[in-house]
């Protein structure tokens, strides 16, 4: 009888161990589609409860009514935690191709017990999605809460704080969905192959200063008023029926206290609102059309210009994708003093608010469909780089008859483009012209 006994708890001990082990898992390991990504908010940095951004390990961060916590009432497995009071709310400015989200969670202090919800959303934050139920933190010591996303989705989070006590969050734990194998390329990092100017959300590194949207990542300038580049991923994932939305707009994501450029502020100025990443790239929802109108995404574009030359290169990026192919685009301008409609050279617009470029650039890394794109570059890969004035008169010769090689784009930018390959490879690609026969 007593072998009985213990055997017949030995058995429930080892039905509990595996039920433990099955909900502690967060992923397969054998899974090769999931990747899992961790935000530590060890880099990041803030100290009062104003609303501000900062910079975590996987990008930037809204926090309002919240801070990065330090001292030893803040419960954290690292130097930092993100502590939030009142009704405050942590929010990634980027997005995530996801299926789950793991969130570490804590009372700070002695703090009486408190409330908190997960919110997604697909359309970089103009609508938002409460996930499960809403959440309650009763404990001193860092406890997970994991949320499932379904079906998986490329959203940005928000962690808002209802009710009670000050709440420590720490490790945030996202299981990824990613492309393998020759698979469809699927929708990219926009960044994926580097950052040119090593943009940060530092609200100290005003004119280059890291912004990312679901639909492409800039480098935005305070002191010009527009971005220094605009970067994207190109391929059919990304293309659809959508109509054009034509709703240019402020971008409200720009740090409290900057100057948001208006779509007024390009009024009567003899200049066109040039899209950076092009509407027509972005058109498989709505939502997706529509973050191409935020004024952060415009330059001041000489009108013949951006409605021939420049269209027309747009164009062939997209033919490109209708060829089989996926595209690395990073486009901008650089200089001061543009020609538009009204003739003469105008350095400024919007009362000196916005500078209008000297010259527009773009480069574009061309990719049969199909994953693992790192490694699949090599010294054979397509690049396309163009370079050319910002005036009327741009539009008397064809957008193939500006290309140039990415080094001189270099040369004249300050950035440093494709950095995460390898530098045998960047020498060889960036050193020669594309000469590729365009009707």
């Amino acid at each position: 009888m007593m072998t009985y006994k213990i055997n017949r708890l030995v058995f429930i001990f080892f039905i509990i161990f595996v039920f433990a082990c099955k909900q502690t898992q967060t992923v397969s390991p054998t899974d090769p589609n999931i990747e899992v990504v961790i935000e530590d908010f060890e880099s990041a940095s803030k100290t009062s409860y104003a609303v501000g951004n900062s910079n975590g390990n996987l990008g930037s961060w809204t926090l309002d009514d919240a801070l990065v916590g330090t001292t030893d009432n803040d419960r954290k497995k690292g130097g930092r935690s993100i502590r939030i009071k009142d009704e405050g709310s942590l929010t990634s400015n980027f997005s995530l191709n996801i299926q789950k989200v793991t969130i570490e969670h804590a009372l700070y202090g002695t703090d009486d017990a408190t409330n908190w919800e997960l919110w997604t959303s697909a359309d970089n934050g103009r609508n938002w999605k409460k996930q499960g139920q809403t959440i309650r933190t009763t404990s001193t010591s860092l406890q997970a809460t994991s949320f499932s996303i379904s079906p998986a989705a490329n959203v940005q989070i928000e962690i808002r704080k209802t009710t009670g006590g000050r709440l420590n969050i720490d490790n945030i734990t996202f299981e990824k969905i990613k492309a393998t194998g020759n698979t469809a390329a699927g929708r990219d990092d926009n960044i994926g192959l580097g950052n040119p100017s090593g943009a940060t959300s530092s609200l100290s590194n005003a004119d280059n200063y890291l912004m990312f949207k679901a639909q492409y990542t800039l480098s935005y300038n305070r002191s010009k008023g527009t971005a220094n580049w605009v970067s994207w991923h190109l391929n059919k994932d990304w293309k659809g029926s959508a109509v054009r939305q034509d709703d240019f707009r402020s971008d409200p994501t720009l740090p409290a206290g900057w100057y948001a450029v208006s779509p007024n502020d390009y009024t009567n100025t003899g200049f066109d609102r040039g899209h950076i990443c092009p509407s027509d790239d972005r058109d498989a929802s709505a939502e997706d059309n529509s973050a191409t109108f935020f004024m952060t995404n415009m330059l001041p574009q000489a009108p013949q210009n951006n409605r021939q030359t420049w269209r027309l290169l747009e164009e062939y990026g997209r033919t490109l994708v209708e060829q089989g192919n996926e595209v690395y685009v990073i486009a901008g301008g650089y200089g001061k003093g543009g020609s538009g409609s009204r003739g003469g050279v105008t350095e400024t617009i919007a009362d000196g608010k916005v500078v209008v470029p000297n010259r527009v650039w773009k480069v574009l890394l061309v990719l049969t469909n199909g994953g693992d794109d790192l490694n699949r570059i090599t010294t054979s890969t397509r690049v396309i780089a163009v370079d050319m004035p910002n005036t009327e008169a741009a539009a008397t010769k064809k957008w193939h008859e500006y290309r140039v090689s990415v080094r001189d784009v270099e040369a004249k930018t300050g950035f440093d483009f494709f950095s995460k390959l390898p530098t045998a490879v960047q020498n060889t690609i960036e050193s020669r012209v594309d000469n590729v026969k365009i009707d």
